[in-house]
Formats: C-alpha cells, structure tokens, sequence
C-alpha cells in the first residue's frame, strides 16, 4: 500500500515562508501527478497546486506568484514553497498523488499563518 509522508508544516508569521515536502512509500512507481490539496475549517478541500510526470504544473487562482511546485520523480517526492504566507492561507494541507486511475492522499499537515 503506497503511504505519503507529509512534513513541513507549521505555525509562520504573515509575509513568512515555508517548504511543505511529501514522499511516496513506494519508490517504484512513476506517479502521473503529484500536487497539494488544502482545506480550511468549514470550506470544501480545494486545489493548490499539481504537477505532472512532464513538469507541467498547475497552480491554483489564488496562490499564483506565491507558491512554486516541484517534484523528484526517481524518489517520488513532490515539494511545495510557499512565501508571502496570508492567514487566508491558514489550512491543512494534503498531499496527493496518482498513477493511472489509483488515487492516493496524505493525512494532512496544519499550516497556520499568524501573528
């Protein structure tokens, strides 16, 4: 069973920066997409950002020009900079991953934008 291993989160000032990083269990599979869901309390999961296998990424309206997606293919991994945090951005993230029509998601690591 592939498990994803989120960690990176935490508490951060408004303005402040921080690196989210997920690795997949299973180091023989070439995921199809990778990318970052977060949902904050009483707000329906949305998408932050995905990339594919080819590098082609997408970012979500409000997150553009202040978070960039990369992923380490031969690991599996996929990583998520963000900077100019908001309290807007507070949530919890999750990592998400797919290969061919299996779906796979971690359990969520909190992001909290405060002063």
């Amino acid at each position: 069973q592939v498990q994803l291993v989120e960690s990176g989160g935490g508490l951060v000032q408004p303005g402040g920066s921080l690196r989210l990083s997920c690795a997949a269990s299973e180091s023989r599979f070439r995921f199809n997409v990778m990318g970052w869901y977060r949902q904050a309390p009483g707000k329906e999961r949305e998408l932050v950002a995905r990339i594919s296998s080819g590098g082609m990424t997408m970012y979500a309206d409000g997150v553009k020009g202040r978070v960039t997606i990369s992923r380490n293919g031969a690991e599996n991994a996929v990583y998520l900079q963000m900077s100019s945090l908001k309290p807007e951005d507070t949530a919890v993230y999750y990592c998400y991953s797919r290969i061919l029509t299996m779906e796979y998601w971690g359990q969520g690591t909190q992001v909290t934008v405060s002063s």
